[in-house]
């Protein structure tokens, strides 16, 4: 019986590969957040009732295309995948479990940059978190670093460059940053809008409207413009005049929401005056790098997410709300419910809790929940 890893599956949904997808979690579960491609099919019938045999969904489970079981760890499925192959079928199971695809991270190129330099966007395929390294000239600047720090730090030996900076867009919400450990790890400058920070217990360097960062000696400069709106510090980064780091400001189909500190009235302004002012006097040719996606359909043909500034100002409906009634009333009233955990999320980002590895995993599970729908 064959384990398939979340990179093997990652590859299938880049790929827009047929496949089908047997999920053995309870139907809640499986209803708030599944494994998505567009290609994919599913059946979800929950572990408990397949204890007696899995006879009764044979005619369900196709034969003619690969056919994955998962469960939220990985052993409910091994022992579904298991009762498959006894009754003659050819099934994988998911090696760890949702838990494992939850973590998984695809690095992929964006682009080049000037005098050598590279973009490259980490895509959490399960969770729908981007995050970004910027090389230049034997360095790196990281940016929304996820908690899977080895990820990151194996990158960069890869690539035989050092990591000199660390940057969070924002106090993040719906997932734990890993910036700080990386930054700690490896000597590197951690950056932070300070307006994000009244309650973090760690120092930091205050990230502000206008810094500019160089990384490498090829003047890729990483420009932060101050854009509150998600959070009160949500800052962008213009890099290299080519590319447009929008945080959880601006998404590929939607726009960020303003509720996670419960300051959605107080915010809405901020985010409108970001999102049609600020960013009205960047170029329509800025490529637009989001923290998040928020569906698989976001996905370019390499897996990676983004799209120019000009395109999404013609074709996000966020973009394009003339009245400030109705576009209040969309990011007020129009919001998906709030991440798991996200309290707590926030709290362990502040330095204020230090939860274990495995409260990490727990507070993490499920979608992200950053935009307006």
């Amino acid at each position: 019986m064959k384990a398939m890893t979340s990179k093997e599956v990652t590859k299938k949904v880049f790929n827009k590969e047929p496949f089908f997808i047997l999920d053995v979690r309870n139907e809640t579960d499986f209803n708030d957040w599944k494994i998505e491609g567009e290609n994919f099919e599913y059946l979800n019938i929950p572990y408990f009732d397949l204890l007696d045999g899995v006879e009764e969904i044979l005619d369900k489970v196709p034969t003619d295309k690969e056919v994955l079981v998962v469960c939220a760890k990985e052993g409910s499925s091994v022992m579904v995948a298991e009762m498959l192959e006894e009754a003659g079928r050819e099934v994988s199971y998911l090696q760890g479990g949702m838990k494992a695809w939850s973590e998984h991270l695809e690095p992929v190129k964006v682009g080049d940059l000037k005098d050598g330099g590279a973009m490259y966007q980490f895509v959490r395929i399960g969770k729908g978190c981007l995050s970004y390294a910027v090389v230049s000239n034997g360095e790196v600047a990281l940016i929304d670093a996820t908690r899977m720090t080895d990820v990151y730090l194996d990158f960069a030996k890869e690539l035989g460059v050092e990591i000199k900076h660390v940057f969070d867009t924002h106090l993040h919400a719906d997932h734990i940053s890993g910036g700080r450990i990386i930054a700690e790890a490896t000597g590197a400058t951690y950056w932070l809008p300070p307006k994000d920070a009244d309650e973090v217990t760690f120092s930091y360097q205050s990230l502000e409207d206008g810094n500019n960062v160089k990384i490498g000696e090829t003047n890729i400069d990483i420009n932060a413009l101050y854009t509150p709106g998600h959070t009160i510090g949500s800052t962008s980064f213009v890099v290299d005049e080519k590319y447009l780091l929008s945080g959880d400001i601006l998404f590929i189909d939607s726009i960020g929401r303003p509720d996670l500190a419960g300051k959605a009235e107080d915010w809405v302004a901020d985010l409108r005056n970001s999102l049609y002012t600020r960013y009205k006097q960047l170029s329509d040719e800025l490529v637009v790098l989001p923290a998040h996606f928020m569906i698989i359909e976001e996905l370019n043909e390499d897996g990676s997410v983004s799209e120019k500034l000009g395109t999404l100002f013609a074709k996000n409906h966020g973009l394009n709300i003339e009245d400030e009634a109705e576009f209040r009333r969309l990011v007020t009233e129009n919001l998906p419910p709030q991440p798991n955990a996200y309290q707590e999320i926030r709290e362990t980002n502040m330095g204020k809790i230090s939860p274990d590895e495995e409260k990490q995993r727990e507070m993490e599970i499920g979608p992200n929940r950053c935009a307006v729908r």
